[in-house]
């Protein structure tokens, strides 16, 4: 298997073949996970801990679900009481972590680059649950897996994202990993919600959604993340829906065969018909879902891997 990270930061430093060997990877779990035994010793003797310093129901879970799945010793740390709420550092809380000797570090942080930070602090391989407006990158990983059995495919599709891309990490690790697969990738929504310099990523913007959506494969909703809104970006949510939620008549505009996507929560009414996000021959939003659990076990397993070469290449030594 051609997979020789430390760490799952981002799907910037990640190799095309890294990508399909998480998902190969993960498209055994999806079968795993479909059977009445749903356990693997795969993290065996390992400590995961759980550090979500936002709130995020469907993502902890995911990871917490995947890690028992794999046999793993599965902690969630409270932050919202935690000692960083007292005062603390992140460096002291990575230090703290250390003497606990956990062996997967599963973060999801407000801040850009708070990932990376405590990576660069602890003795174990840390996933990136989402940081800031950086990256989420088991998300798009999924949302590839996701694409991939939909389509049979990762590659030379015609893939339009959708709506709030200023504030969305989602995005971002969308955008690096199907254009490292070389797919069409088309960012559409409001001027005020797309930042500029996008085209320059090898990206086409469009600000109208029937013309962005034209003959497209794969059409990826956006949550609308009013809380990291610090100003008026949208004039109503109304608004908003007529022009940018995804309804029929606009999706019309894509292939008969496109399939509709969205990383949730959804707002219903706002970014998506209630219709559309509940069609079972064109939504794959609760694929997405099961394609999560799969992903994340993937890419825990393939860590655990090299943490394990790491600790055997250095017990080596010593008895060397």
């Amino acid at each position: 298997m051609a997979f020789r990270q430390k760490h799952l930061l981002g799907i910037e430093p990640l190799h095309p073949t890294e990508i399909t060997t998480i998902l190969d990877v993960a498209d055994s779990y999806v079968d795993l996970n479909r059977q009445a035994n749903k356990h693997s010793d795969a993290l065996a003797g390992m400590t995961q801990i759980n550090m979500f310093f936002e709130n995020s129901t469907r993502t902890q879970s995911s990871f917490e679900l995947a890690g028992k799945r794999l046999g793993a010793d599965v902690m969630n740390m409270a932050m919202q009481a935690s000692s960083i709420k007292k005062g603390e550092t992140l460096i002291d809380t990575a230090l703290t972590l250390n003497a606990m000797h956990p062996d997967l570090l599963v973060v999801r942080h407000p801040h850009s680059g708070a990932v990376d930070l405590l990576a660069q602090k602890v003795n174990c391989a840390v996933l990136n649950a989402g940081d800031g407006r950086h990256e989420h990158p088991t998300q798009a990983l999924l949302d590839a897996l996701t694409i991939r059995r939909a389509k049979g495919r990762l590659h030379r599709l015609s893939i339009a994202i959708c709506g709030d891309i200023a504030h969305s990490r989602v995005a971002r690790s969308n955008l690096i990993l199907l254009g490292k697969m070389e797919n069409r990738v088309r960012l559409v929504g409001p001027p005020t919600l797309i930042p500029a310099g996008m085209n320059e990523l090898g990206c086409e913007v469009y600000e109208d959604m029937e013309e962005g959506l034209k003959d497209v494969d794969v059409v990826m909703m956006l949550r609308l993340q009013k809380e990291r809104m610090d100003g008026g970006f949208i004039p109503s949510e109304r608004e908003y829906f007529h022009r940018y939620g995804l309804d029929a008549a606009k999706l019309a505009h894509a292939k008969d065969d496109a399939i509709v996507m969205h990383p949730g929560p959804m707002n219903r009414g706002v970014e998506i018909d209630g219709t559309i996000a509940d069609d079972i021959n064109r939504s794959v939003i609760q694929e997405q879902v099961e394609m999560g659990v799969a992903v994340r076990m993937a890419a825990m397993d393939l860590l655990a891997r090299n943490l394990r070469a790491e600790k055997a290449a250095a017990n080596t030594g010593v008895m060397a």
